[in-house]
C-alpha cells in the first residue's frame, strides 16, 4: 500500500489539562504533590546545583552520570550529592545549543567501565557533533583511553541543532541522532552527508554490515535513516526493539517517528511545520508517497527533549506509555499507545514551569527528569 494511503490517526486529546499542584510553598518545595489522571504523584528535588544539565544515565550501583552543557560530567550519588567534575572530558563548543550533550554506559559497563558520550566538537569553521568512548574511573573521577569514534563529515557554521541522543540497540550497536545544524537543512536529504541523519555504528566506530545503505555507491554506509531536523529524544521500543525518536519542528510540526532502516522522514521537503517569523509553508506539504509519516505531530510545537518508554512497576497504569520532556511547554507528555498509534496524551508538571531537558526511567522504577531551568534532577514517585 502506498504511504499516501496509510491511515494516520491524529492525537486524541481526551484530556489536555495539565496536572494540578496540590502542595507547594511559594517556591518549589523539596516535595511537591501533583494530581494526574492515574493518581497523585510526588515530585522530589533529588539533586541541585547543576549548570545547564543535559542528560542523565544510571550506573549499575545506583549512582548516575549527568552531563552539563558547558563541558562538565559529574557523578550523582544515591543521596543526591554531586561529585567534582570528571577529568578528561574533551574540549566542547559550548555555544548556543552546543556543548557536552548525551551520555550512556555501554552494555558491558559492569565489566569494562566503558561509557559513550556526545558533544559539539570545535572545528576551524565552528563545530560538529562527535561521539567518544572512554573508560570511567569512578575512584579517581577521570576518563581514561578517550577515543573519538564518530564525527559528522560536515561542520557548518552556527550553534544550533546538534541532535545528539545516543541509544544502544539490543545487539550492542549504537544509534546516534544528528541535527541539521539549522542553516544546512537541505543536506538532510543528501545521502553523502551526516546532516539531519540517524547513524548506526559499532562501539569501535566501524559500520555494521547489515546497515541499510552498505554497499550503495555514493552513500555513507553508517546512515540508518534520513530527512530529520533535530532529534533530541530517542529510545528503544521495549517489545519490538525498534528505535523511536522525536524531533523538533520549526514553527509547528514536532514529530514522533519509528526510525526504520533506510527510510526518509521528509525534512525539509515534507513537514507539518512552517517558517519562523513569516509563517510560510516549508517544502511540498505534509505528506509524500516516499516519505514515512510521523506517528504523531505537535502543532504548536512543544519543543520535545528526552524520551523514555515506561516499563516499571511503580506506576502500573503507565506501563507501555511513552514519556517525553518538553522545553517550550515545560512539561512531561505521557503518551498512551495502542500498538504504534498514540491514543491519548496527558500533560504532567506544567504548573512547575520548568524546562524539562531529559526524562528517564530509573532501575528503581521511578521516573527521573532533568530540570534545565533550575539545574536540578527531580524524581517522580506515587504519592502515599
Amino acid at each position: 500500500m502506498p504511504k499516501s494511503n496509510r491511515s494516520f490517526r491524529p492525537l486524541l486529546l481526551a484530556s489536555m489539562l495539565a496536572s494540578s499542584v496540590l502542595l507547594s510553598g511559594t517556591t518549589f518545595a523539596r516535595d511537591v504533590v501533583v494530581r494526574t489522571e492515574t493518581g497523585n504523584v510526588k515530585v522530589t528535588e533529588f539533586a541541585t546545583g547543576l549548570d545547564t544539565p543535559w542528560s542523565i544515565a544510571f550506573l549499575p550501583d545506583g549512582r548516575m552520570l549527568v552531563t552539563e552543557r558547558p563541558g562538565r560530567m559529574r557523578v550523582v550519588g544515591t543521596d543526591g550529592s554531586l561529585s567534582a567534575p570528571i577529568a578528561g572530558v574533551p574540549a566542547v563548543h559550548a555555544r548556543g545549543q552546543g556543548g557536552l550533550l548525551d551520555v550512556v554506559p555501554s552494555p558491558s559497563f559492569a565489566q569494562d567501565g566503558l561509557i559513550v558520550f556526545s558533544y559539539a566538537e570545535p572545528t576551524q569553521r565552528g563545530a560538529r557533533t562527535a561521539v567518544a568512548r572512554a573508560r570511567l574511573d569512578l575512584e579517581r573521577l577521570e576518563l581514561r583511553e578517550v577515543q573519538r569514534i564518530f564525527a559528522q563529515n560536515e561542520d557548518p557554521s552556527g550553534n544550533q541543532h546538534f541532535g545528539s541522543r545516543l541509544v544502544f540497540a539490543a545487539d550492542g550497536t549504537l544509534f546516534v541522532t544528528l541535527g541539521d545544524r539549522g542553516g544546512a537543512r537541505e543536506r538532510a536529504q543528501a545521502l553523502d552527508s551526516h546532516i539531519g541523519k540517524v547513524v548506526r555504528i559499532a562501539l569501535d566506530g566501524s559500520v555494521p554490515p547489515d546497515n541499510p545503505f552498505v554497499g550503495r555507491a555514493g552513500v555513507l554506509p553508517e546512515i540508518w535513516s534520513y530527512g530529520h531536523r533535530n532529534i533530541q529524544g530517542a529510545a528503544l521500543h521495549p517489545q519490538t526493539g525498534e528505535l523511536w525518536t522525536h524531533e523538533h519542528g520549526p514553527q509547528g510540526g514536532d514529530e514522533i517517528n519509528r526510525a526504520l532502516p533506510g527510510l526518509n522522514y521528509g525534512w525539509p521537503e515534507v513537514t507539518y511545520g512552517r517558517e519562523y517569523v513569516t509563517g510560510r509553508k516549508i517544502g511540498q506539504g505534509s505528506s509524500r508517497d516516499d516519505v514515512e509519516p510521523p506517528l504523531l505531530q505537535w502543532t504548536p510545537s512543544i519543543a520535545p527533549s528526552g524520551m523514555s518508554f515506561y516499563t516499571g512497576e511503580r506506576f502500573p497504569q503507565w506501563k507501555g506509555n511513552v514519556l517525553v520532556g518538553a522545553l517550550r511547554y515545560q512539561l512531561v507528555a505521557r503518551l498512551v499507545l495502542d500498538g504504534k498509534e498514540v491514543r491519548h496524551e496527558e500533560r504532567l508538571l506544567a504548573e512547575l514551569g520548568r524546562r524539562i531537558r531529559d526524562v528517564r526511567q530509573g532501575p528503581d522504577g521511578y521516573v527521573w527528569v532533568v530540570d534545565e531551568s533550575e539545574g536540578r534532577i527531580l524524581r517522580l514517585e506515587p504519592a502515599q
